[in-house]
């Protein structure tokens, strides 16, 4: 008896030690810069308890998890198109004929390596699963299996709100991963991460599920809309691992590894993982509509799990806050599902289809796994008289049927805003016509076109420019290629195109 358990100490204080290292850094990570790797080139598990520990730790050493992700565990290289144009050149021809002159540049491109990542086979047909940041902008992308076979990859689609991404290889009867229901997975349960960080190809990293729900606002840049409900893990991640699987002890997908809280870059005990369901059904979508179909409740909410921001309400508008559970509703959008439903400022939402709410991004991830038809119930309490009723959520649009692609506006497709010029602008660059781009999506067509925020669009198909309606005109029900004359920030002017 005493050998037994000397023989179970050693894995009783590992677990002890990673529990607590979780726990209490859960904090450190709110002031920490969240890092991805996107510009870096080089069937949930039944635990058997015994003491705290599971089944790994009373003598599963991981081997059938790893022998299970590796191989269907692939390294994505990305590649963008390198520009041959000799700058000195288009300075000199700046200085002497004016900042702008060239009305059109014919550059030479190729492809350069310009970033590393991970993806996760999910079918035996070649359909793999990574991030968006990961694909985004990309000219090529190219697909590396565990035994370093190679293909080239397509982007069937992306979506920056969750950052995953589908692309697919011509192959067949592949190794892939099932996924798992990531709402089963328990803080404390013991999870492997298999990726190619820092270029160091099949790596597998074991550690637990640290917590889960985080909203770190890392998608903010890439999304208007972005839902974040991360899994946090002490498995080591680094650099390369996004896009990589995060799985139980039986091999199962529960995540898609995205990100890491660091100060240096590097691996400091902090990773973050999409939840596998979410992911499961933006890949679903993107395989049958071609696009996520997205639901949305219709409400702007306050996070009732955040002290500082109750206090700084309360202070604010001088309301006590009188219930700490759930997410208060702070405004409800005309002719949205809330509106159906009859919610008021000052109700409480407490539970999704029975599910706890206990946040803002429980929130937003529980009605952003759902799609426009879906029928939910939803539970709140008003004057403290909780109530529970069924709604049927919609669209942004207020519709509650599936779109196409084919329906999506002009500035849908192209991923990005628009305004007219500002008399400033106009003043500035002495032009009476053309827009402004007031936003551009990370991975969008305009952005892998070059063109980027506070770029002035002059001509679209040689067509002159000034208003969102002449650019919907020309580009509405219109295929083939397009043609964008533009002005840079740095006032130089260029003409690029696409495939729409």
């Amino acid at each position: 008896m005493n050998t037994n358990i000397k023989k179970f100490l050693p894995y009783a204080f590992v677990g002890v030690i990673s529990g607590a290292t979780a726990i209490g850094g859960i904090k450190l990570t709110e002031n920490k810069p969240l890092i991805t790797d996107a510009e870096y080139f080089s069937k949930s598990s039944s635990n058997v308890k015994f003491a705290g520990l599971n089944s790994a730790a009373i003598g599963d050493d991981f081997v059938k998890a790893a022998s299970r992700s590796v191989p269907a565990v692939v390294t994505i290289k990305s590649y963008t198109k390198s520009r041959g144009r000799n700058m000195q050149e288009q300075d000199l021809f700046d200085l002497f004929f004016g900042q702008g002159a060239r009305p059109q540049q014919n550059e030479s491109q190729e492809n350069v390596a310009s970033g590393l990542g991970s993806g996760v086979i999910i079918s035996s047909d070649g359909y793999i699963i990574s991030n968006n940041h990961v694909i985004a902008g990309a000219s090529k992308l190219e697909v590396v299996l565990s035994n370093k076979k190679s293909y080239t990859a397509t982007v069937v689609g992306s979506d920056p709100t969750t950052d995953i991404a589908l692309l697919k290889i011509e192959e067949n009867n592949l190794p892939f991963l099932s996924f798992a229901n990531s709402d089963n997975v328990e803080v404390g349960q013991w999870v492997l991460a298999v990726g190619n960080p820092l270029g160091l190809n099949s790596t597998v990293t074991a550690g637990i599920i640290s917590a889960k729900g985080r909203n770190i606002n890392i998608l903010r840049n890439q999304s208007r809309t972005p839902i974040e409900s991360f899994i946090q893990t002490d498995a080591a991640i680094n650099r390369g691992n996004s896009g990589g699987a995060l799985v139980n002890t039986n091999g199962d997908l529960i995540g898609i590894n995205s990100a890491i809280s660091s100060n240096t870059g590097y691996y400091e005990g902090y990773g973050f993982a999409v939840p596998s369901n979410l992911a499961r059904k933006v890949i679903e979508d993107i395989k049958k509509f071609g696009l996520v179909q997205r639901a949305y409740l219709g409400v702007s909410s306050l996070d009732l799990s955040d002290s500082d921001v109750i206090a700084e309400f309360e202070k604010k508008t001088g309301k006590k806050i009188t219930q700490r559970n759930g997410v208060m509703v702070m405004e409800v959008q005309s002719g949205s599902a809330a509106a159906d439903l009859g919610l008021k400022e000052g109700d409480y939402i407490t539970k999704v289809d029975n599910q706890l709410i206990g946040s803002a991004s429980d929130l937003s991830f529980s009605i952003g796994s759902k799609r426009p038809g879906d029928r939910v119930s939803i539970t709140y309490t008003r004057n403290g008289v909780e109530k529970t009723e069924l709604v049927t959520l919609k669209d942004q649009r207020g519709k509650t049927s599936a779109r196409t692609k084919e329906e999506l506006s002009v500035m849908e497709k192209l991923g990005a805003e628009i305004a007219p010029l500002s008399e400033s602008f106009k003043a500035n660059y002495g032009l009476d016509y053309g827009v402004v781009t007031t936003k551009v999506d990370e991975g969008s067509i305009l952005s892998q076109a070059g063109i980027e925020e506070n770029f002035i669009i002059l001509e679209v198909n040689g067509k002159r420019v000034s208003t969102q309606a002449d650019f919907e005109k020309i580009l509405n029900n219109y295929k083939g290629n397009v043609s964008l004359k533009y002005v840079d920030s740095n006032g130089r002017m260029y003409t690029r195109g696409f495939k729409l």
